[in-house]
């Protein structure tokens, strides 16, 4: 497998890790959410009496990014897939607006990598776009499932704790890579 490459020439490995692979876990609610684990074969056990026990693979969530999947062929240049873009623009309560990113002196804006082009969001007037605000309107978003997924809980758990504000999911509108 061949590393891209950074601005500064260093490569990325995405050689497989030994005795693991990457799999997804889908959500119920929303059928676009998958949340990467890394599946790690264990070894067995050989008990005190000589007994060998195989032990199932654990698995673990997988903070790599696409990188490590097989399946992207990504573009360091580019940056990261805006993976929640559809969710954000799918809830209808997010507008463009104009950039407040001026260039700096000296530089073209084609020198600007693709991925900071995007139409900064906003919210559409009379509209709250946070998590904390969808929790309270009893709103399961898909990035509350995604933690719930990730973290063994259930979707309306997250819910109510982002509600009650025991908990909170930073899921700015203009980052839809995170």
């Amino acid at each position: 497998m061949i590393a891209p490459k950074t601005g500064n020439g260093e490569a990325h490995s995405r050689a497989a890790l030994p005795k693991s692979k990457k799999v997804h876990v889908g959500g119920k609610q929303h059928k676009d959410v998958r949340v990467p684990f890394r599946e790690i074969e264990l070894s067995p056990t050989v008990s005190h009496t000589g007994r060998v026990e195989s032990n199932e693979p654990v698995r673990v969530y997988d903070t790599s990014g696409p990188w490590s999947d097989p399946a992207f062929h990504g573009d360091v240049e580019r940056g990261l897939p805006a993976l929640r873009q559809g969710w954000i623009r799918g809830r209808g309560d997010v507008v463009e607006t104009a950039s407040s990113y001026r260039p700096i002196a000296g530089r073209s804006d084609r020198e600007i990598p693709v991925t900071l082009r995007r139409k900064p969001l906003c919210a559409k007037p009379g509209k709250v776009v946070t998590q904390l605000h969808y929790a309270r309107q009893g709103i399961v978003t898909p990035e509350m499932e995604f933690i719930a997924i990730r973290e063994g809980l259930e979707p309306e758990f997250v819910r109510s704790e982002v509600a009650r504000g025991r908990a909170i999911i930073p899921a700015n509108i203009n980052h839809p890579e995170s």
